[in-house]
């Protein structure tokens, strides 16, 4: 799917909190550049990943009926079930049709050619179970086998961190109706969220960022956590939890008038079981090793990569050979770093704002041909591709 020439965005309005960042009144076109793409390291084949993608292209706006922006969790669909459509990607919204941060309630499905349905809209007043403060869903978003939806609820009841709660997973079916809420027990904040399954056993691993951030009313706290959560299918009923268990801590976490929150975010499993851990207010990617088994807590793990060309690095995917992708929340780049901490590749995927990029990127998914990135702009409430 990669491509020698730039082709032609749609232009879209911006988010709001960008247009007030960067004074802005007209709407601006999403802009491509490649910038430094570093040679192929020792122990892959092919070079990085990004090397050969060069071309952004708008798949659709990710906006439904009800006007719900701010697109955040980016996950793409394995296997068909129900409503949902292998090779589509499933999207959660965080913000609200006012642009209030923390009460979007709506998960859209978009397939590879542009085609958009309404997944999911969530009446908190109707859940199945309890959800302290609502519905703001987050990037926290995850597909398991047999079509069950896992996604992240950090609400605001007036879009400020002040009102902030500790929010849930909430567990939909295959036609996105909610059947289940995690709550507790560790939860507070869920931010992003990665999975693995075997059989009927599954592995959420969610990070969290509320932990004392609200209290300290703008004041760096190193409470940020990541929890692993076992999940048990039993036949056609919705998965149950039957542990969590704390892997990481320690990671910084503030509250934030553009952004609510910062705190960890992305979060992929390697290969070799090890997961790495986007920490943002950090600037800089870890690593906790034995994510799947280990029975004690990591702290923020191992130092990967820091600085460089990270800048606030927020959602995250694994490439095929096994590096590590981030977005950038300081500005519009995409980075892939080896699980050995070389940061071999750099695009640029948006330049909207001031300064350029900043704000716009968040969730992320390596589309089923493992030959392209799909991802969201927030600038611009689509869904692009790196091709």
């Amino acid at each position: 799917m990669s491509n020698n020439s730039l082709q032609p965005m749609m232009p879209v309005r911006h988010h709001a909190r960008l247009l007030m960042r960067a004074g802005l009144t007209a709407v601006a076109t999403l802009v491509f550049g490649a910038t430094a793409a570093a040679p192929a390291v020792a122990g892959g084949s092919g070079g990085p990943f990004l090397r050969p993608l060069n071309t952004v292209t708008t798949v659709a706006s990710t906006v439904p009926a009800n006007g719900d922006q701010n697109p955040y969790g980016t996950v793409v669909i394995r296997h068909s079930e129900g409503d949902l459509h292998r090779g589509n990607v499933l999207i959660s919204n965080f913000n609200n049709k006012p642009n209030l941060q923390g009460t979007g309630t709506t998960l859209v499905q978009v397939s590879p050619d542009g085609k958009v349905s309404q997944f999911a809209q969530i009446d908190p007043a109707k859940l199945p179970g309890e959800c302290p403060g609502g519905v703001g869903l987050t990037t926290a978003l995850t597909v398991l086998p047999g079509g069950w939806v896992v996604v992240g609820s950090l609400p605001t009841t007036d879009g400020t961190a002040g009102t902030a709660s500790a929010g849930c997973l909430l567990v939909l079916d295959s036609h996105g109706t909610v059947r289940e809420t995690i709550v507790g027990d560790g939860i507070n904040g869920p931010w992003d969220m990665t999975s693995v399954s075997h059989g009927d056993r599954t592995e959420l691993f969610v990070t969290n960022v509320l932990n004392g951030t609200v209290a300290a009313g703008g004041t760096e706290v190193d409470r940020g956590t990541v929890l692993r959560i076992t999940l048990c299918r039993h036949g056609d009923q919705p998965p149950e939890r039957v542990a969590t268990t704390v892997i990481g801590s320690g990671f910084g976490e503030r509250t934030d008038p553009m952004a609510l929150v910062i705190g960890p975010t992305g979060v992929g499993l390697g290969h070799n079981g090890t997961l790495y851990v986007a920490d943002t207010l950090g600037n800089r990617i870890t690593a906790i090793p034995d994510a799947v088994h280990r029975t004690s807590d990591a702290g923020t793990g191992r130092v990967v990569t820091a600085g460089n060309h990270l800048n606030g690095p927020l959602g995250m995917a694994i490439t095929p050979r096994g590096d590590i992708l981030t977005v950038n929340s300081g500005d519009g780049n995409i980075v892939e770093t080896t699980p050995a901490g070389d940061q071999v590749a750099v695009r640029t995927l948006d330049t909207s704002g001031t300064p350029p990029g900043a704000g716009a990127l968040f969730g992320l998914a390596i589309d089923l041909d493992r030959d392209a990135v799909f991802f969201v702009d927030n600038a611009t409430n689509q869904l692009d591709v790196l091709h």
